[in-house]
């Protein structure tokens, strides 16, 4: 293996919303497609069923970090939908310990689903955490 193939064992991922970046997360989630088929049974065939691709499907996209300054940053991002909602392109970037750049997704008409804030408990202190959730409709094609 080339040394310069750093196969991202500990990674970040920075997301960014048509350029304005909302911070590093620890995790991501959902990233991927599904072909949708559709089954047809032709008469007089009895070896198999017909299985024709019909559209893509798109999982929503999870991320989680610690809280950080960069909350503040996503939290006007959810506000801004009560004005006026617009669909955003996103890109995230999984980057390595060191900040070099792994691999990056472009995200078509990102839209916010869910901010999920931290659970405070003093039975049981943790890092307090947060997650977002956005639903999106396809990649971009990047050169």
């Amino acid at each position: 293996m080339n040394v310069n193939d750093d196969p991202a064992v500990s990674v970040c991922f920075v997301v960014t919303v048509d350029g304005i970046e909302l911070g590093s997360f620890n995790t991501c989630e959902g990233l991927g497609c599904e072909v949708v088929l559709e089954r047809r049974e032709e008469g007089g065939n009895n070896g198999h069923v017909w299985q024709l691709p019909t559209r893509l499907k798109y999982p929503n996209v999870k991320l989680s970090r610690p809280l950080t300054r960069d909350t503040e940053k996503v939290a006007k991002w959810f506000a801004s939908m009560t004005t006026g909602f617009s669909r955003k392109t996103a890109h995230i970037e999984a980057r390595t310990g060191d900040g070099r750049k792994v691999a990056q997704w472009g995200l078509l008409e990102v839209v916010p689903v869910r901010w999920t804030g931290p659970s405070f408990n003093p039975d049981s202190p943790k890092v307090a955490m947060e997650t977002i959730e956005i639903a999106h409709h396809g990649y971009v094609m990047e050169g």
